[in-house]
């Protein structure tokens, strides 16, 4: 116990329990400056700290299940009366949850009385190593990376034919040839990853790099993508087609699961994304370009990415072009859109190899692969 037995009459009991019912069972009150988290489940009161062991949450505005209180911010349970972790659990990296800091709790004539004064220690969670994707960001040596980023959606089972997708690998085929570059090509399409699940909107300290699903889903993918702008490339092509006038539902899919690096910025003044380069291909039945082109420029620039000179090339046959045969086939023939394509991964390069010169004169151990699987290299 940290003071002498201190008694605190917190008010009649059957009072106190339609409070908690009305409210789903927790309560924060505030006891002498101490912030407490009363609660009531399985016939009993409860009193803890109310701040979560991991990252400090109000407990109180989190859900009482099964005698459980489970964190809102990332879904730590800890028993309501003892305070221990019970499933700290939605996180793999912790080996143990620890325990939340309880307080002694008596009735005497209907009256519900807190002992201050018997509060237990906090047993701090332990952790197993983290995330591999959120170690420092570190250029390993070599020759200027390219990767090719495809956010078209599409059937892998049923594949057909993309634009924007052709586009992407001709030219970092040929950006493999006669560049001298490292290139990959990584398809949204071929990953399973959860939409943003809005832990910023909770607090922007619940918004954690690694992204706090990545943390708690060992088989979310998104990790893939983590690896590969933040620790590998050095030029990122991206790649979208048009769809009612915006990028693909799955740029913006990946765009806010990316809050994760840019938020590091706002927390702890941590650029994450530095001397890497971004550029866009863009194509479509519809038009719109220029404002795609704005977002997505608008967007990897908030990441820390600097961008070419005309830094975007698209293709749009307009918006009453309906016959999207012919707009896939215009596309395939189009020698020139095909050859603007490369050059813009070629300033892009060039770009790269200024910022990054240590890169520009050292070869590239190899020219060419597809990322299929998370961690694949």
């Amino acid at each position: 116990m940290n003071e002498k037995t201190k008694w605190i009459a917190l008010g009649n009991t059957t009072e106190l329990l339609a409070e908690l019912q009305a409210q789903g069972g927790l309560k924060e009150i505030v006891v002498e400056e101490r912030r407490i988290v009363l609660s009531h489940a399985g016939g009993n009161f409860g009193a803890l700290n109310a701040r979560c062991n991991h990252m400090g949450a109000p407990l109180a505005k989190g859900r009482l299940k099964g005698g459980c209180i489970e964190c809102p911010w990332h879904y730590w349970q800890f028993d309501h009366a003892s305070g221990e972790a019970k499933h700290a659990a939605h996180e793999p990296l912790a080996s143990s949850g620890g325990q939340v800091p309880r307080y002694p709790l008596k009735i005497e004539s209907e009256t519900l009385f807190v002992d201050l004064g018997g509060e237990s220690e906090r047993v701090r969670p332990t952790y197993n190593p983290g995330h591999p994707v959120g170690r420092e960001p570190k250029r390993e040596a070599g020759g200027i990376r390219v990767l090719g980023l495809s956010t078209t959606a599409m059937d892998r089972a049923h594949p057909r034919y993309s634009t924007s997708e052709d586009l992407l690998k001709s030219s970092l085929a040929r950006a493999g040839r006669e560049l001298g570059v490292e290139t990959r090509f990584l398809a949204l399409a071929d990953l399973k990853f959860r939409a943003c699940e809005g832990f910023y909107s909770k607090s922007e300290k619940a918004c954690t790099w690694p992204c706090s699903i990545t943390k708690m889903d060992p088989e979310d993918e998104m990790a893939t993508v983590y690896e590969a702008l933040v620790h590998w490339a050095d030029v990122v092509i991206v790649a979208t087609p048009i769809r009612w006038g915006s990028a693909s539902s799955l740029y913006y899919k990946m765009a806010e699961r990316l809050n994760a690096v840019q938020n590091q910025i706002t927390l702890k003044d941590r650029v994450l994304i530095q001397n890497k380069v971004a550029a866009f291909f863009i194509t479509g039945g519809q038009d719109n370009i220029q404002a795609v082109a704005g977002q997505m420029l608008t967007f990897f620039g908030e990441l820390g990415f600097t961008s070419p000179p005309f830094p975007f090339v698209a293709h749009s046959r307009g918006w009453s072009a309906e016959d999207m045969e012919r707009n896939e086939t215009s596309v395939r023939q189009d020698e020139s859109l095909h050859g603007h394509a490369f050059e813009l991964v070629a300033r892009a390069v060039a770009l790269a190899k200024k910022t990054l010169p240590e890169a520009a004169a050292a070869p590239s151990e190899r020219r060419e692969a597809e990322i299929h699987k998370p961690g694949a290299h």
